[in-house]
């Protein structure tokens, strides 16, 4: 059983168009918008977080997952992460921070996990394509 069910979505599973964001909406509800301290790279067709300790932020939603077990493995999938993906994993989702409006709450987050060099910093810290 996963402790946690809170997820930062930040990137393209906010699009409403995307199949797995709407499996997701189907499988969740809103919890909070929220912000983490990191960077945001655009990737091409979707962005990728890189966390710091830094004064910039990342912004998105916090999803509360209604059935962690079974959804985790759709999104991971999705997002490339996991034993069966290619190695090193394009992302890897782990357990980080982030701020509400009112409180910091642990989420898992998808965070980029190849090197960044050469690729557009998102300024403003949020993904509209």
């Amino acid at each position: 059983m996963m402790k946690n069910a809170l997820l930062f979505i930040y990137g393209t599973l906010l699009n409403h168009n995307n199949e797995f964001a709407v499996y997701l909406k189907d499988h969740s509800h809103f919890f909070a918008n929220g912000k983490i301290k990191g960077q945001l790279y655009d990737i091409g067709e979707y962005p990728g977080a890189v966390l710091d300790d830094g004064d910039e932020y990342i912004y998105g939603v916090i999803l509360q997952i209604d059935d962690p077990e079974v959804v985790f493995l759709e999104i991971d999938d999705y997002e490339g992460y996991g034993d069966e993906q290619p190695e090193p994993n394009e992302f890897i989702r782990i357990s980080a921070d982030v701020e509400t409006a009112s409180e910091m709450v642990a989420c898992y987050i998808y965070v980029y996990n190849l090197p960044v060099d050469g690729l557009e910093k998102i300024e403003s810290g949020r993904y509209i394509k």
